[in-house]
């Protein structure tokens, strides 16, 4: 799998940019058929950095009303946090 497939976009939240400043990890939306060893290859083609550690997780949708008054359910994604050696950063993220 290509690693522009396997990196999806990166998922910036209040948690996700205190992970950056206290821990030097990143959090990132992964495809969700990959695995840690794929992801931490990616993210070192990709970014040129040398990674660490990768957590996963699966997270679920949530159930959502739309227009009308028929339920439906956000997607499912896979997150992966990301923690990169001392002195590396990812530019941009």
């Amino acid at each position: 799998m290509n690693p522009y497939q396997i990196i999806r976009r990166p998922r910036i939240t209040e948690k996700s940019v205190h992970l950056q400043n206290k821990l030097n990890s990143y959090t990132f939306e992964v495809h969700p058929d990959c695995n840690k060893i794929q992801i931490k290859d990616a993210i070192e083609v990709i970014w040129k950095v040398k990674v660490l550690a990768v957590n996963t997780t699966n997270c679920r949708g949530k159930p959502r009303r739309v227009r009308s008054r028929l339920p439906g359910m956000t997607p499912a994604w896979k997150k992966a946090i990301v923690r990169l050696a001392d002195g590396q950063k990812i530019e941009g993220v």
